[in-house]
């Protein structure tokens, strides 16, 4: 993590997501209640089209809370569409200009496919080798703070290997009590790769059956804390980042209420359901 200087690394590891989130009240509402509950990592992407959103927000509530750009941790991610040498290039200065920034603190690799192939067609390989170049180029230049991957498997990061001059500094990827990725943790561990999960409260489904889940229910009963507290400290325990996403001011406040420690007993039961549910997208197909 030494690599992410923006912000403390406390800041990092509670980020506000905006997946989902759409149109400028939307957003606003979001980004206000987000910097005023005390977050001040911000998640978007291309994929999620409300970059030049976010930079309207922030122009608007960061002075209100008294802070500038440099108090705030701003990741966005590379779009499959865009994949390649010179389009990621073009991607990530289109994100600067929307984003009304001149740098990034992070900047992810969304996903290991290239838009228009098929998940087995070798090619994937190729063009996620040309975006981590250019990425690392832009790295070395300062215009990313920080570079990483998101949903990629052991054996795309293993693949790394072979042509990365810098392994990414973050991996973002489902991980949660219904599906925890031992083996991929451990690798990012060996490998100095900061962890961190989405889908965290298995919302990326209509009635996640995380939030319901029997033990996660009594647990929370036990502290005194909602379903979703549990579920993300149960992460930010085993030091993973995580994302919450919401547009109800109340829940963003609530999701950066953690100051609490769950027992070993009740973190070992939350890491022993014994169910392994991917409730997002599966990336292990892709070439």
């Amino acid at each position: 993590m030494a690599d992410l200087i923006t912000v403390s690394e406390d800041s990092f590891i509670k980020s506000v997501g905006m997946y989902r989130v759409k149109g400028q009240e939307c957003v606003s509402t979001v980004i206000e209640a987000a910097l005023e509950a005390g977050y001040r990592s911000i998640d978007t992407a291309t994929g999620y089209r409300n970059e030049d959103l976010v930079a309207k927000s922030l122009s608007l509530f960061l002075p209100r809370n008294g802070l500038n750009r440099e108090d705030i941790f701003i990741t966005s991610k590379l779009a499959p569409k865009d994949q390649g040498q010179e389009k990621s290039v073009k991607a990530v200065y289109l994100s600067l200009q929307k984003l009304s920034t001149v740098y990034l603190d992070l900047y992810l690799i969304h996903w290991p496919g290239t838009q228009g192939l098929s998940p087995e067609d070798s090619r994937n390989l190729e063009f996620r080798r040309q975006s981590w170049k250019a990425l690392e180029e832009l790295y070395e230049e300062k215009k990313l703070r920080s570079i990483g991957v998101s949903n990629y498997t052991i054996k795309h990061l293993t693949e790394m290997l072979t042509y990365a001059k810098t392994m990414p500094h973050v991996l973002q990827v489902e991980y949660h009590p219904h599906y925890i990725q031992e083996d991929l943790r451990s690798f990012c561990k060996e490998h100095g790769i900061h962890l961190q999960a989405y889908s965290s409260l298995g919302t990326t489904v209509c009635n996640s059956p995380l939030l319901s889940d029997p033990v996660v229910l009594e647990i929370s009963e036990k502290y005194n804390k909602t379903p979703a507290q549990i579920l993300l400290k149960w992460a930010i325990q085993q030091e993973i980042g995580v994302l919450p996403k919401s547009q109800n001011p109340d829940h963003i406040k609530e999701n950066m209420m953690l100051d609490f420690i769950m027992e070993d007993k009740d973190m070992k039961s939350l890491s022993s359901l014994g169910i392994r549910t991917k409730y997002a997208w599966d990336p292990s197909q892709v070439a």
